[in-house]
């Protein structure tokens, strides 16, 4: 009998691709399987609790047992919004390693919640090619025309509370994914200042993680931006000292 393994993210897309799973094969064949990175806001273990529970599907959850910054300092490498180790070391290998130990190829489906969008229906051939040997399936993307990005989750968010399950907080802080507490190295300038003002205590504790890899590697930085066309390196600490400048 096929297994069915969802790759849980504890995101409100990969909840939309758990409950379809569950929907079209039920449950006794199905896996919520999820990386804990051990920076993740509290409310997400609320939520993947919650879906577990809404499911009858147990969490069958997988660490590395580093942090982020704890791998970081381990591979002397600050990840970044274009290079992002955290994702390899702490999401993608210790999936793979349960996923061979545990779901033969030739009988097990990998699920990926990504949304029905444009942006990422084009992620779709590289995330097969990363998952091979196993066979992927999109069911977001399975449901007609692409949507926008505000269509999308505002679609998912109102399927989730219809039935009884309450989005991570994080969506309705206006952050746009519920990754690593808002503090994950992959977002940009924009949500990085948004979480300086929403969790002013995590941004402290980022700014001097940075600050302790700098005094190791050097001028590496999380963000980078542009004046006349040429990109620099920009530090937490120079991005709140130009927020609060800015007050």
């Amino acid at each position: 009998m096929t297994l069915h393994v969802v790759q849980f993210s504890g995101g409100i897309g990969s909840f939309g691709a758990a409950f379809r799973v569950a929907e079209r094969y039920g449950t006794d064949n199905l896996v919520l399987l999820i990386a804990d990175t051990g920076i993740e806001d509290e409310d997400l273990w609320r939520f993947a609790d919650e879906t577990s529970r809404f499911l009858g599907v147990p969490l069958t959850k997988v660490k590395d047992g580093r942090t982020p910054w704890e791998l970081f300092r381990d591979k002397r490498f600050l990840g970044n919004d274009r290079i992002t180790p955290c994702t390899k070391y702490l999401k993608q290998i210790p999936c793979r390693k349960w996923m061979r130990e545990h779901a033969d190829p030739a009988d097990t489906v990998a699920y990926i919640g990504i949304e029905n969008t444009k942006k990422d229906r084009a992620r779709i051939p590289a995330i097969v090619r990363n998952w091979e040997p196993w066979i992927t399936q999109f069911p977001l993307c399975e449901e007609g025309e692409p949507l926008t990005k505000e269509q999308s989750k505002a679609q998912l968010l109102n399927e989730a509370r219809a039935l009884g399950v309450e989005p991570p907080r994080l969506y309705g802080l206006e952050y746009a994914h519920n990754n690593c507490g808002g503090t994950c190295v992959r977002a940009g300038m924009q949500q990085w200042r948004h979480t300086l003002k929403v969790f002013p205590e995590r941004f402290a504790y980022a700014e001097a993680q940075e600050a302790e890899l700098r005094e190791m590697l050097g001028d590496v930085s999380i963000l980078r931006q542009r004046r006349k066309g040429v990109a620099y390196n920009l530090p937490l600490s120079e991005l709140r000292r130009e927020h609060e400048g800015a007050l």
